[in-house]
């Protein structure tokens, strides 16, 4: 590889000028790295992120490197994608990153046809110049106009270099000590040229039709990319001030299968409930395996009989009628506390999609009372109205609203001893936590005894069981518990059913 020809900056953008790629990550501040040094910090980036990329993988990619020419940035991109991303869910993380240490310029970049990026930087240090609100500003509604332009011909080159533009004019802080998109929109305010757009492309035409819900959508994706543009130039800005690895640990979120529950926000809950169908279906036929590897059918007296006819009566073997197949039960007792409340929504999202792989599945939660809450869980019910519905209709508030584990237990067992049974599989979700409170240890063990299988998933760290009003340990001896914090290791947990 030669470092004369490096990917990131086009043959004619000045910032690829000095032989240097206009995405080299710095060495400190102001150094360069050579091409080998880039690729090995960008596959370290893509793992501790989450993304599985092994070393034979990080070698295709340098391969695919040899194919292609190394000025071409799209074609970089493709290569490395096509060698190191195994999933559709891990595409947005890589597409950071690579942003990050392969970005489209250096400083300023490339001037915009339609203003100079030097002005809007000059302008964008002087605060003086900005002291006129954005709305009274006349160069801020000349700059809504060119926008307006670029978004009505869907031109996405133009688009990415007015963003550059734009963040340079007003992505600094008032302060001038960083970078950020907020400015930027709240200037160019993208939203509400909606309007106008679509009066632009509808003139003449019938409205409330095909055509303006067609035209509504297709802009919508143009100021969603043109957003998407601000948050890529503020992170390279921010990459070249502070550094390319600091930057990227605080700009990218884990894949979606190492995401913690307890992080999860309302958008991630849809890909979640996707994600969860399959482990579900996965986790019913390995407690199904189990059943059957661990119980046979009923003695089959006449088969055997005769079968120690061969051996003078005595019976060496014995055969045994086959089981009745039938779905398992499943018993679900959630923690709903306000510290595991995400988790709880993780909780609702395994028993929706639980409810079809069991015959009988029936959920209950609690804090320090207990209410069964499977009447929430109709078909076709949202999980987040579920939970709303939940929080403001079931019984699950004792005295303190605050977890008893022990009061909370016997109160089920009071209640619903009759839900757990010989044919029934207990899955307990919660943090162990119970505020220095009763344990109930013994009631436990007891519906632990009865049920056929008894399953514990704790949604804190291993290493903070035991730590403070935990009690992690003292119920794991009853009741098997596991880390269960993403679903990589719910994914785990079944595995070890096998």
């Amino acid at each position: 590889m030669v470092h004369q020809q490096e990917p990131g900056a086009a043959p004619d953008d000045p910032s690829g000028a000095s032989g240097a790629p206009a995405g080299a990550p710095s060495e400190g501040r102001d150094g360069r790295r050579s091409l080998v040094g880039r690729h090995t910090g960008f596959v370290a980036a893509l793992r501790e992120a989450g993304l599985p990329v092994s070393v034979a993988e990080g070698l295709d990619a340098v391969r695919a490197m040899q194919m292609i020419d190394l000025v071409d940035r799209d074609a970089l991109r493709a290569a490395y994608a096509a060698t190191v991303v195994k999933r559709p869910a891990h595409r947005a993380t890589f597409d950071t990153l690579f942003d990050l240490w392969f970005p489209a310029a250096l400083g300023d970049g490339a001037a915009y046809t339609g203003g100079s990026a030097d002005g809007a930087a000059a302008r964008s240090r002087d605060p003086a110049a900005r002291r006129v609100p954005p709305p009274l500003d006349p160069e801020v509604q000349a700059r809504r106009r060119e926008l307006f332009d670029l978004l009505l011909s869907g031109d996405d080159p133009g688009l990415r270099q007015f963003a550059r533009a734009a963040v340079a004019e007003y992505g600094r802080t008032p302060g001038q000590e960083s970078w950020f998109s907020s400015g930027v929109l709240r200037a160019m305010s993208p939203e509400t040229l909606m309007a106008g757009l679509l009066e632009a492309v509808l003139t003449g035409r019938e409205r409330g039709g095909m055509a303006e819900r067609v035209a509504r959508r297709d802009f919508r994706a143009r100021i969603a990319r043109f957003q998407d543009l601000v948050a890529t130039e503020v992170r390279r800005r921010i990459a070249e001030d502070t550094g390319v690895e600091r930057t990227a640990r605080m700009a990218v979120r884990p894949p979606l299968e190492r995401l913690d529950f307890n992080r999860a926000a309302r958008a991630d809950l849809a890909a979640l409930r996707r994600e969860v169908h399959p482990l579900a279906r996965r986790l019913a036929t390995r407690l199904q395996q189990r059943q059957r590897a661990g119980n046979r059918g009923r003695l089959d007296f006449r088969r055997t009989v005769r079968a120690s006819l061969a051996s003078g009566g005595v019976p060496l073997s014995t055969h045994h009628r086959p089981r009745r197949p039938h779905k398992p039960e499943l018993v679900i007792l959630c923690d709903a506390s306000d510290s595991v409340s995400a988790f709880a929504h993780f909780t609702l999202l395994l028993t929706f999609a639980l409810r079809e792989q069991f015959s009988k599945v029936r959920a209950f939660a609690f804090i320090d009372a207990t209410d069964e809450i499977t009447r929430f869980f109709a078909p076709g019910v949202d999980v987040v109205d579920a939970m709303t519905r939940m929080a403001s209709e079931a019984d699950l508030v004792w005295i303190t609203g605050r977890s008893n584990y022990g009061h909370a237990i016997k109160v089920f067992e009071d209640r619903y001893a009759d839900a757990v049974t010989s044919r029934t599989s207990l899955l307990v979700l919660g943090d162990a936590r119970s505020n220095y409170g009763e344990l109930s240890l013994p009631v436990l063990r007891r519906l632990a005894d009865r049920a056929r299988h008894a399953y514990w998933l704790n949604p804190e760290p291993r290493s903070q069981w035991d730590t403070g009003d935990s009690a992690a340990s003292r119920y794991g001896e009853i009741v098997p518990m596991y880390e269960c914090r993403n679903l990589t290791q719910l994914a785990e947990f079944i595995e070890e059913l096998a």
